[in-house]
This record gives C-alpha cells, sequence and structure tokens, in this order.
C-alpha cells in the first residue's frame, strides 16, 4: 500500500484557508485532519484529543527537545505544534492528510517531510482581503493594518510552495485543490506498489 498525501494549505490571514479546508473535507470523506497540540486553555466547546491535545508549558517544550512536532511556534504566548507521530502513523496507513498552518509552520513541514503537497492560497487582491478582515468586524483599524502589512510580506513565501490557488469564488478554489490531490495521487513516485504489483503479474 503506498502512503497517504499529507496536504498542506496556507496563506495569508483572511485569504480564506478555513473555509477552504472545511469543504475539502466535505468532499474527501478519506482526508483526515491533523489534530494540533497547543498549551493553551480549551475554550467552551474544545475536546481534548478532538479540538486539540492541551498540554502544559513544560511537557510541550520537552516534546520539542525530543523532535515529536512536524512543525511548531509559539502564538501571542502560547505553543501550538502538529504531532509528529500521529500524523506519520497515519501516512503509513495510506490516509491523507490535511494541515492548515501559518507560514512560518509550513515551512518547517516542508524541511521535515519535503514529500508533502505545498499550497498557497492567495486572495484575489489586497484590497479585496482588506474588504474581506474588515468585514468580520473583529478587528481595530491597528490590527487591520498590521494584518494587511503581515500579508504584504507573507506574499514573498508563496514561491517556496508547489501550488498557488486564487481564492476569488470558494467553490472555484476548492475544485482546483481537488484537481492538484487527484494529480499528485497519480504521480509515479507515489505508484510504487502498483508498479510493483504489475510486475509480479
Amino acid at each position: 500500500m503506498d502512503n497517504g498525501l499529507l496536504v498542506v494549505i496556507s496563506g495569508p490571514s483572511g485569504a480564506g484557508k478555513g473555509t477552504i479546508c472545511a469543504r475539502l473535507k466535505e468532499e474527501f470523506s478519506e482526508l483526515k485532519v491533523s489534530v494540533s497540540a497547543t498549551t493553551r486553555k480549551p475554550r467552551e466547546g474544545e475536546v481534548e484529543g478532538i479540538s486539540y491535545y492541551f498540554l502544559k508549558e513544560e511537557d510541550f517544550i520537552k516534546k520539542i527537545n525530543d523532535d515529536e512536532f512536524l512543525e511548531y511556534a509559539k502564538v501571542y504566548g502560547n505553543y501550538y505544534g502538529t504531532p509528529k507521530q500521529e500524523v506519520f502513523r497515519q501516512l503509513e496507513e495510506g490516509n491523507d492528510i490535511i494541515l492548515e498552518i501559518d507560514i512560518q509552520g509550513a515551512l518547517q513541514v516542508k524541511k521535515n517531510y519535503p514529500r508533502g503537497v505545498f499550497i498557497f492560497i492567495l486572495p484575489p487582491s489586497l484590497y479585496e482581503l482588506n474588504k474581506r478582515i474588515e468585514g468580520r468586524g473583529t478587528d481595530s483599524k491597528e490590527v487591520i493594518m498590521k494584518r494587511m502589512q503581515c500579508a504584504y510580506d507573507e506574499l514573498n513565501y508563496a514561491f517556496e510552495y508547489d501550488y498557488v490557488v486564487v481564492n476569488d469564488q470558494v467553490e472555484t478554489a476548492v475544485q482546483q485543490i481537488k484537481h492538484i490531490i487527484h494529480a499528485e495521487k497519480s504521480r509515479a513516485i507515489r505508484k510504487k506498489a502498483i508498479i510493483n504489483k504489475v510486475r509480479e503479474v
């Protein structure tokens, strides 16, 4: 059996990564979601092992030192990371996994698992991105300005990815990513088991 596909999706805040990933999970029933670990406190409704693995900071740091994360970062005072063992186990069982993570994390994953498929989600324009962030109604003008500057800087990292998908219409973006996944699963390097089976006939 061939290993599963690790699909890593990231891009600027407001580009629509979460919406796209939710739609992909609806359409690909076999697509597994990696559960991240964090040191922040659980929010109402969050479930251990489903929403996150909630760890004490000293336990998280020990796992960092033991090289147990595919990627990790400290954001606003809390650690977040992707447990390596669980991801590799799922992939070895032939399951496809989707990771929705920030650019810093994606570059760490690329270093640790270059066979992944890395997709950068772009907004149609920075003007549209600004409209989307303002439309949330959750951020002050100062925060929006910081997010926009961050988004501008993050565009430089798009060239580190395998694919770029512009999220103008969610359904179109989802279809493009579906085509990417199907194409990647057909690459010869991922079909060793089938090729060897044909040889045996």
